[in-house]
């Protein structure tokens, strides 16, 4: 059956508000579902995991429930999946669990594609112990990642290598295929950030290769809660404790503190939001996961195909990037008018859209240069008419 948007934004209440939401990197619109379990939970959750009275075997159960269903939306083990506020808290507590020696004695290879919170951490543990910083570049072109570059970057003195799966500026998807290979031949520790992919594509851990995978609820309508995927539990047995609990095991390990256990109910409600895209499919929520993105997808490529080629047809618009195979993220730059101008202009028309989103593929694309780049985003509940909009919109600009 065809992808039924007008299903999909019959669940979002907030799409009543009169805007074009084109901003899914600052958050996609929350479902009723997952508002509506937060506000519950908030009434029967306020105690922490441990107790053995009815409030703290909840807290417990949602703690595991949350586990449970990020392991179905990646494909990997509830015992490897480290739950935490942000991707930033998470990795960094993931470079401080590492031993000091990895970065005394090896590389750290990052990417100018990746956001902040998968570079800040590794490159200040890098400086921290002295350890060696390696950067992979993006191609100016067509603001890929070029795998064929780490054959070079990748080396037995590597350590981590930390790389994003789609990029938030572009869109362009990291071909993992050509890197998992390299980074297993190191012995590294291979980080992938897949924040930016997780809300349009159906993901398989093993599949990607990735060693840790980091995904952040907010991107698909949940809530600001993140989560970092080991795709071997055992390896967190062998990190330094980062919990405040000395007798923390597991995912707990790496956990300074409990959860607040609404925002866990919200995390739980969104994943089960996006198995339900597909209201036709039935069956385990790992299946009617991959069914239900499967569809997105499809349903976006379409879409961002119609975005990207109705831009490039306005002489004064300048995308930014050619890569083809990519997630509905689109940046582009306007002659003579800088991105907080077209932001505020598109605004005024109802359009939510991004300036300036701080990335260091854009600055090396040279999007600086022409008065900053404008970012814009499409959802599940996107639709054809928003894109026109768009367009029209920033025709008048001319």
């Amino acid at each position: 059956m065809a992808f039924d948007v007008a299903y999909v934004r019959g669940l979002i209440p907030s799409l009543g508000d009169g805007w074009i939401h084109l901003d899914p990197q600052a958050g996609m619109q929350v479902p009723d579902s997952v508002a509506t379990a937060v506000t519950t939970s908030f009434r029967h959750l306020a105690a922490a995991p441990g107790g053995v009275y009815p409030s703290a075997r909840a807290s417990a159960e949602v703690t595991d429930s949350a586990r449970r269903a990020i392991a179905d939306l990646v494909g990997g083990d509830a015992a490897g999946v480290v739950l935490g506020p942000s991707r930033y808290s998470l990795l960094a507590g993931l470079a401080d669990a590492l031993a000091p020696h990895a970065f005394v004695r090896g590389d750290v290879v990052v990417t100018r594609q990746d956001d902040e919170p998968n570079i800040v951490p590794w490159v200040r543990a890098a400086e921290r112990y002295a350890g060696r910083i390696r950067w992979a570049e993006v191609d100016v072109e067509t603001g890929e990642l070029p795998a064929w570059q780490f054959g070079d970057l990748v080396t037995p003195d590597t350590e981590v290598v930390a790389v994003t799966l789609a990029s938030s500026t572009t869109g362009a998807i990291t071909d993992l295929g050509e890197i998992t290979p390299l980074v297993r031949d190191a012995g590294a520790l291979f980080v992938v950030d897949a924040t930016n992919a997780a809300p349009y594509l159906s993901m398989d851990i093993h599949e990607l290769g990735a060693d840790v995978l980091v995904v952040s609820a907010e991107r698909w309508g949940g809530p600001r809660m993140s989560a970092m995927v080991f795709r071997e539990p055992h390896v967190i047995d062998r990190l330094r404790l980062m919990s405040m609990d000395p007798a923390a095991k597991g995912p707990a390990r790496l956990e300074p503190e409990p959860h607040q256990g609404s925002m866990l109910a919200g995390l739980v409600a969104s994943i089960e939001h996006l198995a339900g895209l597909d209201e036709d499919v039935i069956g385990k929520r790992r299946r009617r996961l991959v069914a239900s993105l499967d569809g997105v997808y499809e349903y976006l490529q379409r879409l961002t195909y119609y975005l990207v080629t109705t831009l490039t047809q306005l002489n004064h618009i300048n995308v930014v990037g050619t890569e083809e195979n990519r997630v509905p993220l689109v940046s582009f730059t306007v002659d003579g008018v800088s991105a907080d101008k077209v932001v505020l202009r598109l605004a005024d028309n109802g359009v939510c859209a991004l300036a300036d989103v701080p990335n260091r593929a854009l600055v090396r694309m040279g999007a600086p240069e022409f008065g900053g780049a404008v970012t814009v985003g499409l959802a599940p509940y996107s639709t054809p008419y928003e894109v026109d909009h768009l367009v029209r919109t920033l025709g008048s600009l001319a």
